[in-house]
């Protein structure tokens, strides 16, 4: 009976770990470029195997990557979100579209502009779903506050 239990509470706890491990971790970051302009950088890599979309992903495919901000005074957003990476294209059978996909490493990059000399912070939340050749884990939305300091 010990033997059992001992069993499975080891089951139990490799289960647990499993779970805590997501193939996906994200980065965020400002990068200044002049007094009053930054780029924003949602960085996400990827484990081995992995992926996520494109923002761009046609309708009838899988989950695209989103970017959404909060609006924020003190900031003026320049443009759409950029995708910088290794795009990967190819017909899915499943979807019946060419799906656009990033392994590895995918840089999402928005640049604003700060209204004075102010520190302040662009929030927002990106979602996203990941798969690899065998499953998709469901989409999933991560926050995200990134600090900019003009001053």
């Amino acid at each position: 009976m010990r033997q059992l239990f001992t069993l499975l509470a080891l089951i139990s706890a490799l289960s647990l770990s499993a779970q805590s491990t997501f193939p996906v971790q994200w980065n965020f970051s400002a990068k200044k470029i002049n007094a009053t302009t930054y780029e924003i950088h949602l960085t996400a890599k990827m484990d081995e195997d992995w992926h996520i979309y494109s923002l761009s992903t046609p309708d009838g495919g899988p989950t695209p990557t989103s970017v959404s901000f909060i609006k924020n005074p003190l900031l003026t957003l320049k443009g759409q979100v950029q995708e910088i990476g290794k795009m990967e294209k190819h017909f899915e059978r499943l979807f019946g579209v060419e799906v656009r996909q990033f392994s590895g490493k995918v840089d999402f990059i928005q640049t604003v502009t700060v209204k004075g000399n102010v520190k302040t912070a662009l929030i927002g939340t990106v979602s996203f779903m990941t798969c690899n050749d065998e499953e998709c884990l469901p989409a999933k939305a991560v926050k995200f506050s990134v600090p900019i300091n003009s001053k």
